[in-house]
């Protein structure tokens, strides 16, 4: 069911779904998790730009609450004196992605922020289901704070990992690690268990995320709802860093994002708003696949960077 809008679609949107939706390959939500995300990977790789040329990665891991947590460190100069970092949280619904699927992005983020980003490896369900995820993000922050040279830390995440990014500020806001959080940015973020919105009803079918994937996941994620880790749109806002938060415009989750959005402004909470316009959910992956999102993805980070700045006090 639809509002009956005709929603625009960008022309190369439109053509890697008609390639996409033509496949005859099982749905994602008809694969065991192991499978799933050995076809996330595959996506990813096929649909996602290079890494492209970045001064230093770094593979290593750190102590978490359950193990060993691996971590990729970008950084576009070799070396540099202490600034903001940004943490990175991985999208797939809290069960597929990792720090390959979005080795991609973080570089270029790395690169057009100018700061170091480091990425997280999270535990995902269903082997570990929630709060498995939020409590490895929350740790990885604080080691990052505790143990890297900088100054400030800026959250990021997309989908699912737009959720742990708000989820983790949530947390060091009433509980500070050693380094402020400085800024956030959730792009397309989950926000919430319940699913009441315009957006899933007109975009739950044949735009990459649906509505057949979204249960698979939250179902293997098992989270709960009374948790302000599962469901931070339910809890108070104030307090929270300055943050831009993205949507896509053909995204199921874009209503939830667009209503957070609303709800960090009423609580007063320096809000940039962008949206793009005409795409989906997941294009952050999808600068190969869909090259517009090239644009999306730098744009976003330019306003950010600014936003830090000023957060930080250099602008």
């Amino acid at each position: 069911m639809t509002d009956g809008t005709t929603h625009y679609t960008r022309p190369d949107v439109a053509m890697f779904l008609a390639f996409l939706n033509a496949q005859e390959s099982p749905k994602m939500e008809e694969l065991p998790p192991a499978e799933a995300r050995e076809m996330f990977r595959m996506m990813a790789q096929m649909a996602d730009a290079p890494r492209g040329e970045i001064a230093k990665v770094e593979d290593r891991t750190i102590p978490g609450p359950a193990g060993e947590i691996a971590i990729r460190i970008y950084d576009d100069r070799p070396d540099r004196d202490p600034g903001p970092v940004m943490v990175f949280y991985h999208g797939g619904g809290w069960v597929i992605g990792d720090l390959d699927t979005h080795d991609a992005y973080c570089a270029e983020a790395a690169r057009v922020l100018d700061m170091p980003v480091i990425a997280v490896d999270y535990r995902l369900s269903p082997e570990n289901p929630f709060p498995a995820a939020p409590e490895d993000c929350e740790a990885a922050t604080r080691w990052v704070a505790d143990h890297f040279p900088c100054t400030g830390l800026v959250l990021s995440g997309e989908s699912a990992g737009g959720n742990l990014t708000i989820a983790t500020a949530l947390t060091l806001r009433d509980t500070p690690a050693s380094k402020p959080v400085i800024a956030m940015h959730p792009i397309y973020p989950a926000v919430t268990t319940h699913d009441d919105w315009q957006s899933y009803r007109d975009f739950g079918e044949g735009h990459l995320l649906t509505t057949g994937s979204m249960t698979y996941f939250g179902n293997h994620y098992a989270a709960d709802p009374a948790d302000y880790r599962a469901s931070p749109f339910d809890f108070p806002a104030a307090g929270l860093p300055p943050t831009l938060l993205t949507t896509a415009g053909l995204d199921p989750l874009r209503d939830q994002g667009r209503a957070y959005a609303a709800k960090l402004i009423e609580a007063g909470v320096p809000t940039t708003y962008r949206e793009a316009a005409g795409s989906i959910h997941g294009y952050i992956n999808l600068a190969q696949g869909i090259p517009s999102a090239k644009d999306d993805i730098r744009g976003a980070l330019t306003v950010l960077k600014a936003i830090v700045a000023e957060a930080s006090g250099t602008a």
